[in-house]
């Protein structure tokens, strides 16, 4: 059993290390697409790839040459990052536990109100720069264009994305036949141009959470296993560091050094390179 954390650590290491590959892979060629949704997430897959391909790196250098320092760093980046998956996981439970579904009689999809999510994602969402990011992504995704050519009975038995529900019509509400009552101020922002549609409507905002909400709390439930996967690694690479202080003389803890058996793995090689110079010279 013993440093079989140190092989452990090693190979998992080279198993995340191959990963980061197609990750920065999928970073460059997101870079070659011209669509503003795709170079959204470029900077993080990069990020992400090259943060993963470094700690690998370090962790599995460490763990099966014994070089102590790289191992050092790497428990030092993998506590780090636990920490900062904690504190994200915790912070996307909070900001997405709320949500604004409303259920529309008569009709299989459901309606979306901004006023329901939470302060954070509201303000986020009603940055004028943000905003249009998102919307030049909602109009590259052509995702309006079936839609707008729906029939009124396929609005009765079809159902909507929530992009599609606040993006690509007006709210259900609306009755255009009776201009002198109070409506909501979506219907008077609706415009039947493809390019413009309900974009500008706070439903189109409602129905872009809506989307962020649902994956940001599949994301976290992910977040959760991870940490338990990485608390699991890091707790296997305290032994691996120890083991690797002890591998500097190569003998286990308690016993004399002068009765050393068992040579570092570099021990021959370093004999063997030391008798070929002496020949040579």
């Amino acid at each position: 059993m013993y440093r079989f954390s140190n092989t452990v650590i090693g190979f998992l290491n080279l198993f995340t290390l191959l990963a980061s590959i197609p990750i920065i892979g999928a970073g460059l060629w997101m870079a070659r697409s011209s669509t503003t949704c795709e170079k959204f997430l470029q900077t993080p897959l990069l990020f992400l790839g090259f943060i993963i391909l470094i700690i690998s790196l370090a962790g599995f250098i460490g763990a099966c040459f014994h070089v102590a320092w790289a191992l050092w760093l790497y428990l030092f980046v993998m506590l780090f990052l636990i920490g900062a998956l904690m504190g994200l996981t915790v912070f996307g439970f909070v900001v997405t536990s709320q949500g604004g579904v409303v259920d529309v009689p008569g009709k299989v999809y459901k309606e979306y109100h901004l006023d329901n999510y939470s302060t954070w994602l509201k303000k986020r969402i009603k940055d004028p720069q943000y905003w249009m990011t998102i919307r030049a992504c909602i109009l590259g995704s052509k995702t309006c264009a079936t839609v707008i050519t729906w029939s009124p009975f396929d609005y009765l038995t079809k159902d909507l994305t929530p992009i599609q529900s606040g993006c690509c019509k007006p709210p259900t509400a609306c009755n255009y036949g009776l201009t002198t009552l109070s409506q909501d101020p979506d219907c008077y922002r609706w415009n039947n141009d493809p390019n413009l549609l309900c974009y500008e409507c706070d439903s189109c905002k409602a129905g872009v959470l809506e989307d962020v909400r649902r994956d940001w709390q599949k994301i976290s439930v992910l977040n959760i296993v991870m940490l338990v996967f990485l608390i699991g690694i890091y707790s296997i690479g305290c032994c691996a560091f120890q083991n690797t202080k002890r591998a500097v003389s190569d003998y286990p803890h308690g016993q004399n050094r002068m009765s050393k058996v068992r040579p570092r793995w570099d021990f021959y090689w370093w004999r063997w390179w030391h008798d070929r110079r002496r020949q040579l010279y």
